[in-house]
């Protein structure tokens, strides 16, 4: 941080002071005029930007955004074991943000996929720590050139959308150290983002991510070297006061008079120091400073949709996964193929919530097709919202792919199942599509299923089918490139960033995902995806890093640069990858690390620790090598507080994917000054044995290192400001209002038609949100006043004052914003 920044915070009054750690309505920071310290503007991303064209009168963000170009989504981009391509889009992004006059870009988010029922799994890289943290690391690089920011989110442990307002993740050290902190550590100490965002749940003890100090201060700051701001999710604060404390710096969006006089209190009794609340402003005073040396050093080009849609073609071909080819693909230009499902001329190219961008331009594949003469056909079959089978759909569906050479069914998930806010409760697609599906299958032997979905689904047709396309969700060109794809343009090189399992009830946290009312218990540690599956040797449909190829690549000549190393010595994998195909490719070399097979520590059967992705012209060979560190062959170590190296004979693999492990060798490393194993004396046989869904309480709280905490609440309890309109069923005025909502907004949408979309997901999410998060939303029209009288009445406590106080404050905001107006 310069010093001029601190220089600054403490000219400042204490009014300034507050106001300068608040954001001034949804996306822009306070200014300071008096210091010549003007406002900075962020944008949602990270797929693309959602700058709002109106900002007032919006105090949820909920308004209008400038049209920009979607590229795709993390699922997509992850898969492309591209470093470069991750560059390349932080690059554009950042050009773009340049364009538009934004200081900040919120996002990458690198939570882990935990589960494939998250609902926000599509913006997030991978269920492989290594992997997410190379993506974020590149993606902040390119767009952080640029002279603007990234707000790497959402920190941590949070890999779920139910209650992940006021949940607690109970996750044992190790595994936040090997699996979920990874991402952030890494982007920290070697990318230097301008932000980070604290996470909406409870962590360590149940203290929200926001006051977390042992987060955002010990591990964040003095651990990691993090030497800019932390700024909280939309809505996150609970007490402001403490979180300063702890390190919070900008809490986001404008709360309004919420929380100014607590702060002022917290001063005057000491609370919060004096000192806290300086280090806070001298943060966000040295991210305006950042701003505006990056505008002063990069020009600001004009907005330019058109190229950037080209780009985001050239993206989205390189993060479609070919899971399965039989021979179908690629098509015949000339041979007749069917097009079936509402996804070929409507496709889904980006999910729901705060990444939901307005795009330049959506192309379909149909569209796409019929544009280059391709004699393609298209039916129906099922429409991108339906669920149950149409039979008269179907049939002339059926009809049409039985008398075309070739058949291509697109089919996905519907929006609603791939969206902040909501998770999924179950993988499959709907039925309609299964059975469309496996009807078509019978009667057209080149059926090829092309998939629009954020997260691994279940696809019980796939061995019926003869080639499947994953899109994921590509980006607004997501026609073309599929069109490039399958008709042989360009050669699919993607491999799977996550494992696809064969049903939901192999998944590692299955049963203790989305957890309990108060908690969500992490019972599998370390155990995340491939780590989880090839372990416990479970049989899955598609393995982490898999994907296929219209060439062919064989893998020769596995070499290290010595047999024998110890923890401060560097190893150099090298391995031969030649095309052995008649076209020329692209391949995703992955090389993995196994533990010694007599290890007293529990470990995953192995840990992806390198990667490289090369282009070959058919017959082309090269060597491709990667160097392993002494962090490829440690584990954290609960008892020193420490990554530790366990002697031994480790297995260094060249792999196509997790299960495809083409060639191997092995390594001895010493380290005689190796702590001992921190569970010695303890009973883990399921840990050691990785079999998640069998590990009871009393194993558990041995890898905890402490006692389990209540899974419920006391019942009934005293609520506050953290209170949710689902705690407060216990009233008779909670359960009331709860009534009203529920019957109210389906007749509401009975009257709008589709207009209000999915109000059973609306109710569910904001009966999950504290009323603290609702008043900051709405901090034009809901005072500190009016939230108290409402915690009053989830009390069943003061109703006719409370009652009285609520109207009486609503009408006065109301008139007061009119005025304004």
């Amino acid at each position: 941080m310069r010093d001029q920044a601190m220089t600054l915070a403490k000219q400042l009054t204490l009014e300034e002071q507050i106001l300068l750690i608040h954001g001034m309505g949804s996306w822009n920071t306070n200014a300071v005029e008096r210091l010549g310290l003007p406002a900075v503007m962020m944008s949602d991303g990270p797929h693309g930007l959602r700058k709002q064209e109106v900002v007032v009168g919006d105090p949820l963000g909920l308004g209008g955004s400038v049209k920009t170009v979607c590229f795709p989504t993390a699922a997509g981009t992850a898969s492309s074991f591209s470093r470069s391509l991750l560059r390349e889009l932080g690059v554009t992004l950042g050009k773009e943000c340049r364009a538009h006059d934004l200081t900040l870009l919120l996002g990458p988010a690198v939570n882990i996929k935990r589960s494939p029922l998250c609902g926000r799994n599509f913006e997030y890289f991978s269920e492989d720590p290594y992997l997410a943290a190379e993506m974020a690391v590149s993606y902040t690089q390119g767009l952080q050139e640029q002279g603007v920011g990234v707000s790497i989110k959402h920190f941590a442990a949070n890999n779920q959308e139910k209650r992940r307002m006021t949940v607690t993740s109970v996750v044992d050290e190790r595994a936040l150290r090997e699996i979920y902190f990874p991402a952030f550590e890494q982007t920290v100490k070697r990318a230097d983002p301008w932000t980070v965002m604290c996470a909406y749940n409870r962590l360590f003890d149940g203290i929200y991510c926001s006051e977390n100090k042992r987060l955002l201060t010990d591990i964040l700051r003095e651990e990691w070297g993090f030497d800019g701001v932390v700024v909280s999710d939309w809505g996150a604060v609970s007490n402001r006061a403490k979180g300063v404390e702890a390190g919070l710096d900008l809490e986001m969006p404008d709360s309004g008079n919420l929380h100014e006089e607590k702060i002022r209190a917290a001063i005057e009794s000491g609370e919060l120091s004096r000192e806290a609340l300086d280090q806070a402003c001298a943060r966000v005073i040295d991210l305006v400073l950042r701003a505006l040396e990056g505008a002063q050093e990069n020009e600001a080009p004009a907005p330019n949709n058109a190229a950037d849609h080209a780009k985001a073609r050239e993206y989205a071909r390189e993060t479609m996964v070919l899971l399965k080819n039989e021979g179908a693909l690629p098509l015949n230009k000339e041979a007749r193929v069917a097009f079936i499902g509402g996804f070929a001329r409507q496709p889904r190219f980006q999910g729901g919530g705060s990444s939901h961008v307005n795009a330049f331009r959506v192309t379909s594949a149909l569209e796409s097709a019929i544009g280059l003469r391709y004699p393609v056909e298209y039916a129906e079959g099922f429409g991108v919202t339906d669920y149950d089978y149409d039979v008269v759909k179907a049939r002339q569906a059926i009809v049409l792919a039985q008398h075309c050479d070739a058949a291509v069914v697109f089919a996905g998930l519907p929006e609603s199942m791939d969206s902040e806010g909501a998770d999924r409760r179950h993988m499959d697609l709907p039925p309609c599509q299964d059975e469309l599906i496996r009807e078509i299958a019978k009667v057209q032997p080149n059926l090829v299923v092309v998939l629009h979905n954020g997260s691994a689904v279940t696809l019980p047709w796939a061995n019926d089918v003869n080639a499947i396309l994953e899109s994921f969700l590509a980006g607004e060109a997501v026609g073309e490139a599929q069109i490039d794809l399958l008709y042989g343009d360009a050669n699919p090189s993607a491999k799977l960033a996550e494992t696809f399992p064969l049903r939901l009830q192999d998944t590692p946290c299955y049963g203790n995902f989305p957890g309990s009312p108060k908690t969500v218990e992490y019972r599998e540690s370390i155990f995340v995806g491939y780590r989880y599956y090839d372990t416990a040797q479970k049989d899955v449909r598609f393995p982490f890093g898999h994907g296929l190829s219209y060439t062919s690549f064989a893998y020769t000549n596995l070499r290290l640069s010595r047999k024998n190393i110890t923890p401060a010595d560097a190893l150099e994998v090298t391995v031969t990858i030649t095309n052995t195909g008649l076209l020329d490719g692209a391949e995703a070399v992955q090389f993995y690390v196994a533990p010694p097979g007599d290890a007293d520590v529990f470990r995953a059967a192995k840990e992806l620790k390198g990667f490289e992705k090369i282009f070959l012209k058919a017959g082309e060979k090269r060597r491709v090598s990667v160097t392993l560190d002494a962090r490829a062959f440690a584990y954290y170590h609960v008892g020193v507080g420490d990554w530790v190296c366990a002697p031994g004979e480790y297995t260094i693999m060249a792999a196509a994917s997790s299960r495809d492990i083409r060639l191997t060798a092995k390594v001895k490393l010493s380290n005689p000054e190796a702590a001992p194993s921190p569970y010695l004396g303890k009973e883990l046989p399921h840990y050691f044995a990785g079999l998640a869904h069998e590990i009871g309480n009393e194993e558990f709280e041995a890898v905890l290192g402490y006692p389990l905490p209540p899974a419920n609440y006391e019942s009934p309890r005293r609520l506050n400001w953290d209170a949710t309109l689902e705690d407060a069923q216990q009233s008779k005025f909670g359960r009331l209002l709860m009534k009203i909502i529920s019957k109210g907004l389906p007749l509401a949408q009975a009257m709008a038609g589709d207009g209000l979309g999915d109000v059973s997901g609306f109710i569910e999410s904001a009966s999950e949100m504290p009323i603290r998060s609702i008043a900051q939303w709405a901090s034009k029209f809901m005072t500190a006043r009016m939230v108290d009288a409402i915690v009053s009445l989830y009390n069943d406590e003061h109703i006719l004052s409370s009652l009285w106080i609520v109207a009486k404050e609503g009408v006065r905001s109301f008139l007061k914003q009119k005025r304004a107006r």
